[in-house]
């Protein structure tokens, strides 16, 4: 099988220019063929146990597995990061969020501080790897209810050699008295890109995400779709410094009401950010 063989059994079930993309990512990532390799021809050679693994890969994206589990790994923000179904695959909003953090962080410190920040549910590790990247100076702690999640967080800051402060919480279920409940006025800036998608969106979702995407970290309950804000921004009132931020990436149903309900718990300087696609997607605000 070669690689019009292979684009074009993809084809039916992508379109044309999208199997065409995947086939090259295939290609590049896993065996190692540019662009310029495959005009060569040199993909019409590869050895048998290649062949054996492309037919492998080829029926895992039929079922419309993403290619970024079947390769084991997802590009963002100019790094490339394993993921595994255990964790959600990194999107462009999420790098959009990241750059937000970094430009207020690096407006907010002297050369003197050290920024302290949290990363709540931080799934690949992607936020907090690469704000640990941009920002050396920075300590960066990261939370997740689940350890395989971790386990690849951990992976991934071993990979991109940055370090981060990886631990195993549950933030909906903290207990006053736990040693995990850091003390008052820790961090500098909260980051978190929570479950925020509600069960009733589920029917307008593309199956690939559905089907292969951890729903720990997508879904919230219908009556309650600002769960995991309301709890994380009561855990920015205790540990926040004064003046410290919260950044969230959020569900633009939600916009509105999660910025009165930052208001009503006493931030200010709330601010709305659309994506690149023109959605409401991400939101800031201050502790007084």
């Amino acid at each position: 099988m070669n690689y019009q063989d292979f684009w074009r059994q993809l084809a039916p079930t992508y379109g044309e220019g999208e199997a065409k993309a995947v086939a090259r990512l295939v290609y590049e990532v896993r065996f190692g063929l540019t662009w310029t390799d495959i005009c060569a021809g040199k993909e019409a050679v590869l050895s048998d146990d290649d062949q054996a693994q492309l037919a492998e890969i080829l029926r895992r994206l039929l079922r419309q597995e993403p290619v970024q589990y079947v390769l084991g790994v997802a590009d963002f923000c100019g790094r490339t990061f394993v993921v595994t179904p255990s964790v959600l695959i990194p999107r462009p909003e999420t790098k959009e969020l990241c750059q937000w953090v970094i430009e207020g962080e690096k407006a907010q410190v002297d050369g003197s501080s050290e920024p302290r920040i949290l990363d709540v549910g931080t799934g690949s590790g992607c936020i907090a790897v690469t704000l640990a990247a941009a920002m050396p100076e920075a300590q960066v702690t990261a939370w997740d209810i689940s350890e395989d999640a971790l386990q690849v967080a951990r992976e991934n800051a071993k990979r991109i050699h940055v370090h981060v402060a990886f631990q195993q919480v549950d933030v909906l279920n903290i207990p006053s008295s736990s040693s995990l409940l850091p003390p008052p006025y820790t961090y500098n800036c909260i980051v978190s890109n929570p479950p925020y998608i509600c069960n009733k969106e589920r029917a307008k979702m593309e199956a690939n995400v559905l089907e292969h995407e951890p729903h720990q970290a997508l879904f919230v309950p219908d009556d309650d779709p600002l769960l995991f804000y309301r709890f994380i921004a009561k855990l920015g009132l205790q540990t926040l410094s004064q003046g410290g931020w919260l950044y969230f990436e959020i569900n633009p149903l939600f916009a509105e009401q999660l910025s009165q309900l930052l208001s009503a718990m006493a931030y200010h300087d709330i601010a709305i950010r659309e994506d690149q696609f023109g959605k409401q997607r991400m939101i800031r605000a201050r502790k007084r």
